[in-house]
């Protein structure tokens, strides 16, 4: 948002909480897992548009043993991370209310297992597959769709569903991010990374997938010591 910001957007956003009070956006309180509030608010919605860049980012996780994690926690999740996004396109687009650049936050589980997080991954796929299914009508509409792959972030999200011990150091700065998957965004890419290693990593996982996921299991999924959600 502050990039977008920095770069004269006027900025709609729409989230659980409200902008930070020096930020100029104009914000929507909307919980994304009630699919009732979302449609409650698309009037609002719409009314900051047309839009000339809409990025897709929210998402959420749940990480542990698959079997001990309640049912909610995968519902709220596939809610916020997949159907908000697919609903909010979709509404987008027919009210024409979108004329530019949609991209959709997807992650780098869309190329390789992600033991521990399997939920997580099913919705970020389904974001990618979805997000490759409507480019191309999209495009007659004058929209240009584009999925990003950020690898893993220094976030307080990724510090939270981390294994004890990982090192936040090796993780990307998001604003760097930000500005990575922006510009190829904008410059009608269709698919944008966080970083070279990013890409790495998903060139790996197509085509290593088990050597991928076996590594991805020993370094996130046997070091997890509770369930997080």
């Amino acid at each position: 948002m502050d990039l977008l910001l920095a770069r004269g957007y006027d900025v709609v956003s729409i989230d659980l909480n409200p902008p930070h009070t020096e930020c100029t956006a104009v914000g929507i309180v909307c919980d994304l897992a009630d699919r009732e509030a979302l449609d409650r608010n698309m009037a609002a919605i719409f009314a900051g548009g047309p839009y000339a860049v809409v990025i897709l980012n929210a998402g959420i996780s749940a990480t542990g043993r698959f079997e001990k994690m309640p049912v909610e926690a995968y519902r709220k999740l596939m809610k916020v991370n997949a159907e908000a996004p697919m609903v909010l396109a979709s509404a987008l687009a027919n009210a024409g209310a979108l004329k530019g650049h949609l991209c959709f936050v997807s992650s780098l589980s869309h190329f390789t297992g992600y033991p521990g997080a399997a939920v997580y991954a099913a919705s970020k796929d389904a974001l990618a597959v979805y997000a490759k299914s409507i480019r191309k009508p999209f495009a007659k509409r004058g929209i240009a769709v584009t999925v990003a792959y950020p690898g893993p972030l220094r976030t307080e999200h990724a510090a939270r569903h981390a294994p004890p011990g990982a090192d936040a150091a090796r993780r990307r700065d998001p604003a760097l991010a930000a500005r990575t998957m922006l510009d190829a965004v904008l410059a009608g890419k269709r698919v944008a990374f966080s970083d070279p290693r990013a890409r790495t990593v998903a060139v790996a996982g197509g085509l290593l997938p088990g050597v991928m996921a076996r590594a991805m299991r020993r370094v996130i999924f046997e070091k997890l010591d509770r369930d997080v959600w």
